[in-house]
Formats: C-alpha cells, sequence, structure tokens
C-alpha cells in the first residue's frame, strides 16, 4: 500500500482505564495495556468503590469495619498495578460517586482515551458499569473505547487495526469522529471502510435506489482528502435497514479490527434513569466482534 505523510495525529498519551474487577473489565485492561504499549501511554487505573456506611452495625465495630475495608482497597490498587506492571501506570482507588471521580480524572489528568469493559448478558445494550458507562459514551470529552463481550481475548487486534469501520450518519457527532477514524487508519496503514445506512426509506419515495445510492456514496467520498487513496484504500458502502444492525452485518462480512462511530452529546442528568431507550451505539458496542471508539460530537 502506497504511503504519505500523516496529516492528522492521534496520541493517546494518557489512557483511563475503568474497573468494576468483572471478568470483561479484566479483558479490557489486556486491551489498554495493548494501547499503551503501541503508544507509549501512561495508564490511570481507577476503581471507585461505594462510600462505606456502618449506619445498621454497632459502633463498637466500626474501626474493624473500616480497617477491612481499608485493606481491601490496597488489595484493589495492589491488584491494579499488576496488571500494568512494566508500563507507566497509576493505580486510583478511591470511595464516592464513580462518574464524579472519572470526570475529575479526565480533566486533571488530560485523559485521551477511556477504556471500559461491557457485558450484554442480560440483553442488548446492558452495559457493565451501568449508567457510568453511558454517562462515559455522553459525556466524555475524549474518545472511549469499549471492549464487549463478543470481543475476542487477543488484545494484539487493539493494535494492528488491519481493517477500520467508521459508521456515519452525516450527523455532527460522525463529523467528530471522522477524523479519528482517518487518523488511525492513516497511522497503522489500514484499509477504512466508510458506511452509511439508510434507515425507513419509503417505498413510495421519488428517488430510486440506484440514484440514492450514488448520491450517498458522494457524500462519503466528500468526507475524505483527496490523497486519501494513497493511505487507507478507501471502500464506500451503502446499505439499507436497522443501522445497528447493518453496522453489525458489515464488521462481520469484512472482518474488521475496530469500529469507530459517533455519539450524540446529551445534557442533564440521565444518569440515574435505568430506562433510556438503548441507542444504535449500544445495540453495535454489545454484539460487535471488534471493540468499539465512540467519539462525543
Amino acid at each position: 500500500m502506497a504511503t504519505s505523510k500523516p496529516q492528522i495525529h492521534v496520541d493517546f498519551r494518557n489512557i483511563l482505564y475503568a474497573t468494576d474487577f468483572s471478568p470483561m473489565a479484566e479483558v479490557a485492561a489486556s486491551y489498554a495495556t495493548a494501547i499503551a504499549r503501541r503508544y507509549g501511554s501512561k495508564i490511570f487505573a481507577v476503581h471507585v468503590r461505594p462510600l462505606d456506611s456502618y449506619g445498621m452495625a454497632p459502633p463498637e465495630s466500626w474501626p474493624a469495619l473500616r480497617e477491612a475495608s481499608e485493606y481491601q482497597a490496597k488489595q484493589q490498587a495492589a491488584h491494579l498495578a499488576g496488571l500494568f506492571a512494566g508500563i507507566e501506570h497509576q493505580a486510583v482507588v478511591n470511595e464516592g460517586g464513580v462518574w464524579e471521580t472519572l470526570s475529575d480524572l479526565i480533566d486533571r489528568e488530560r485523559i485521551d482515551l477511556v477504556v471500559m469493559g461491557t457485558h450484554g448478558r442480560e440483553g442488548i445494550g446492558k452495559i457493565l458499569l451501568g449508567s457510568v458507562t453511558e454517562t462515559a459514551l455522553r459525556r466524555a470529552p475524549c474518545p472511549v473505547l469499549t471492549i464487549g463481550p463478543c470481543v475476542g481475548t487477543e488484545p494484539a487486534r487493539a493494535t494492528e487495526m488491519k481493517r477500520i469501520l467508521f459508521a456515519t450518519d452525516f450527523s455532527p457527532a460522525s463529523q467528530a469522529a471522522a477524523p479519528y477514524a482517518l487518523s488511525l487508519a492513516q497511522e497503522n496503514q489500514a484499509h477504512l471502510d466508510i458506511l452509511h445506512v439508510i434507515e425507513n426509506r419509503k417505498i413510495d419515495e421519488l428517488v430510486g435506489a440506484p440514484e440514492l445510492t450514488e448520491g450517498t456514496v458522494g457524500r462519503l467520498r466528500g468526507m475524505l482528502p483527496a490523497e486519501a487513496a494513497l493511505w487507507c484504500e478507501p471502500a464506500f458502502l451503502v446499505e439499507e435497514g436497522a443501522a445497528a444492525d447493518q453496522i453489525l452485518k458489515t464488521a462481520c462480512e469484512r472482518k474488521v479490527s475496530l469500529i469507530v462511530i459517533g455519539v450524540r452529546h446529551v445534557k442533564g442528568d440521565f444518569g440515574a434513569s435505568g430506562h433510556l431507550p438503548w441507542s444504535t451505539a449500544h445495540k453495535v458496542i454489545a454484539a460487535a466482534p471488534c471493540p468499539v471508539l465512540t467519539i462525543r460530537g
């Protein structure tokens, strides 16, 4: 494949890895490690514990309970340090609100990437860290890499990036995600598949399928600089149907190693709600065969 000097450069200098010590979080640690080695990053490994409450215990037992809690926190910090041995890292075990702690670290340490694990055993879109991951996807000012239950445990895939799938709906969020997809494809000399899914097209629309597809491909081409073909061999794909289904189908058929999508910024405190509708991003994350990189727009 021909090469050219990179025009955009993504640099993950500081990575925040958030964990609740579940199996999928442990898998995500392997990906955080692989990315840190690839980019020479520092990892901030974080576990947030709920505030200890001894209200139901007799006062005389409080010192022992506090000592046990402190011992557990030290053990957890040691486990985090062990996960990232040989890599510059900082293990953080705090008490308090999870997102409040993560948000503070993101700002204070100038985090470039958040890495989290997810699971989907209880239904499409169920997120490992619950409303915390929902909040991170929507509010984190930096990209969020999620490792879902269908992702293999070979962390080398996180850095090889032979083929990248960028799914776009031409929204501002997609426009924000585009530079990351282009930069990663350019830096890794990867094939870049750019996909747009046409949803809910009416049968009686004046524009027929061939004309609609041709116009959409033109818009997709317009998202790339003229010299992009020198370094990413782009493919422009247009599908019809449910966006999440078509993204997942394309990812499997083309054996992509990373999916890049934009997510809409949501204002307000939605984190407390457990009845939010599952977005396309959630459905993709829950069933993707590879890591998913989301960028807030």
